[in-house]
C-alpha cells in the first residue's frame, strides 16, 4: 500500500461525522461525490484534490468515488469507489478497491463505482428526500434527476420516489464551521509548518532577489514537512505590488526600501493554514513604514482580543477598524472624527476588505456569517483568520513617505471556552523579531 494514501490513524472522527449527519437528516438518502479529475492540458491532469465535503465525511483520497448514507430506522453507510486494476495501478498507483475500502474507512458497505447507476435508484425507493450538493455542478444535478426519474418509472410497482431534493450543504456547513479535536490537531500542525516557512522566507529575503525566489523558499519548507501543496497560490508582493490584494505573479526584483508582503500557507491532510506577514526587504523599517506597521499590528491585537465565545462575528472587525481609523486620522490620511470617517467609508481608500474569514478544509471555509440577518455568535471550535491591513497608493493628499506601503498581518485563530488560541503565534511578528531575522540566511 502507498503510505501517502493510508487512511487516518483514527477513522473514528469521520465515522462520527457521518452519524451526526444521519441524525440531522432524520429520513432520506444523502449522496456526496468527490471532485472529478481535471485536465490541465492535452493528456496532463492537475494534481487531484478531493471535494472538501466528501473528504470531511469519508477521509477517502481517491477520485471517482461517491458516499451514500441512508437515514432512518436502519441507517446504512455506503462507499462507491474504483475497483482494483493491476494494469492501471502499474501506471497510476495503488487503489484501495471496494473489498478493502469499506472496512478501512468505516463503511457498512463498499461497491464498484460502475454499479452506482444501478444501485442508487434502489436506495432511493420509498425515501422521503434526497440530500445532495444542489447546484454545485450541472452534470451532477442532471445525474441525480436521472436517478429520481428511474425511481418514478417504477411507480406502478408500488415504489415511490423522494418528494424533495435538499441541499446537504445546509447541514454540513453548520457541522464544518465548528472544528472537532482531530481537525484542530491537523490545523495546529499545518500552522507550525507555515510558521516555519514564513520564518525561512524572512531569512532568505534581501534586495536583488526576485519574489519567486522567496516563493521557492516557502514551497521548500511546505514540502519537506509533508505538506504537498500550498492552500492557495502564494502571494509574494514587494513594493507597489503589496498594494494589490491578490497579486500572484511573483516576478518583481526587490529593491532597497521595499516592504515585502507574503500571504501564504500550506495545506496539510486537506486543511488550510493562512498567514500573512509584511517586513522590510533591507531588514529595517523606514520611520513611515514602522509607524504604519505598528498601527496594523495594534489593530490586529485589538481584533484578536475580541475573538471569544459569545462575541458576534463582526466584533473583531469593528475592533480592528476602530484602531485603523484613528491612526489614519492621526497620520493625516483621513479627516474628521472616527465616527464620521467610518460612516462615510473614507477609510476604504486604505482598507477595503474585512478582517477575517472562516478557515478549515477550504481556505475560505464553509459556514454562514449571519443568521436571520444577525451576525453569528462565536463558539468554541470555530476557526478564523484575523487579518487587518493597510494599502496606500500614491495620490493627492497622501504624504509621499507613505506611498506604496502595503501591509497585512494575518494569523489563524481558534475560539476556545476561555478566549482564543492563536495557532500561528510562532510566526515572527513584532518589529524587533522581524528586524532581527530578515536577511540572516547565509
Amino acid at each position: 500500500m502507498n503510505p501517502s494514501l493510508n487512511p487516518p490513524a483514527d477513522i473514528a472522527p469521520f465515522v462520527d461525522r457521518r452519524r451526526r449527519l444521519l441524525a440531522a437528516m432524520g429520513r432520506g438518502v444523502a449522496i456526496v461525490s468527490t471532485a472529478p479529475e481535471r485536465t490541465r492540458n492535452r493528456d496532463v491532469h492537475h494534481p487531484f484534490r478531493y471535494d472538501s465535503y466528501f473528504y470531511y465525511l469519508t477521509a477517502f483520497p481517491e477520485p471517482d468515488a461517491v458516499m451514500v448514507l441512508v437515514a432512518g430506522p436502519s441507517p446504512r453507510s455506503l462507499l462507491f469507489c474504483r475497483p482494483k486494476n493491476e494494469e492501471r495501478e502499474i501506471w497510476d498507483g495503488y487503489r484501495f478497491g471496494p473489498d478493502q475500502a469499506g472496512s478501512l474507512f468505516g463503511f457498512d458497505e463498499a461497491h464498484d463505482i460502475a454499479t452506482l447507476d444501478e444501485k442508487i435508484p434502489e436506495l432511493l425507493g420509498d425515501q422521503q428526500a434526497v440530500f445532495t450538493d444542489v447546484g454545485g455542478d450541472a452534470a451532477w444535478d442532471g445525474r441525480v434527476i436521472q436517478w429520481l426519474n428511474a425511481v418514478r418509472a417504477k411507480v406502478r410497482t408500488g415504489i415511490s420516489a423522494p418528494g424533495e431534493i435538499r441541499d446537504i450543504r445546509h447541514i454540513l456547513d453548520d457541522m464544518r464551521v465548528v472544528k472537532d479535536g482531530a481537525e484542530l490537531d491537523v490545523m495546529r500542525r499545518a500552522a507550525r509548518i507555515s510558521s516555519g516557512a514564513h520564518a525561512r522566507a524572512m531569512r532568505a529575503t534581501r534586495p536583488g532577489r526576485h519574489e519567486y525566489e522567496i516563493e521557492a523558499e516557502l514551497a521548500h519548507e511546505f514540502l519537506r514537512h509533508g505538506a504537498r501543496s500550498p492552500a492557495y497560490p502564494s502571494i509574494v508582493a514587494s513594493g507597489p505590488n503589496a498594494c494589490v490584494l491578490h497579486y500572484v505573479e511573483n516576478t518583481r526584483k526587490m529593491v532597497p526600501g521595499d516592504l515585502l508582503l507574503i500571504d501564504a500557507g500550506c495545506e496539510l491532510e486537506g486543511y488550510a493554514s493562512d498567514i500573512t506577514r509584511t517586513f522590510p526587504v533591507s531588514g529595517k523599517f523606514t520611520a513611515a513604514q514602522r509607524d504604519m506597521y505598528e498601527l496594523v499590528l495594534a489593530a490586529q491585537a485589538a481584533a484578536i482580543d475580541a475573538v471569544k465565545a459569545g462575541a458576534h462575528w463582526e466584533r473583531p472587525h469593528e475592533a480592528a477598524l476602530g484602531v485603523l481609523v484613528r491612526g489614519y486620522i492621526d497620520f493625516g490620511l483621513c479627516k474628521g472624527t472616527p465616527e464620521a470617517v467610518i460612516e462615510s467609508g473614507d477609510y476604504r481608500r486604505f482598507y477595503m476588505h474585512r478582517t477575517g474569514h472562516w478557515l478549515g478544509l477550504d481556505v475560505h471555509d464553509a459556514g454562514d456569517y449571519k443568521r436571520e440577518g444577525e451576525w453569528r455568535v462565536l463558539e468554541p471550535g470555530m476557526t478564523l483568520t484575523v487579518e487587518p491591513g493597510t494599502y496606500i497608493r500614491p495620490g493627492d493628499g497622501v504624504p509621499e513617505a507613505f506611498w506604496n506601503i502595503g501591509i497585512r498581518i494575518e494569523d489563524d485563530v481558534a475560539v476556545t471556552a476561555t478566549g482564543c488560541e492563536v495557532l500561528t503565534a510562532a510566526t515572527p511578528k513584532s518589529v524587533r523579531d522581524i528586524e532581527s531575522i530578515v536577511g540572516t540566511q547565509d
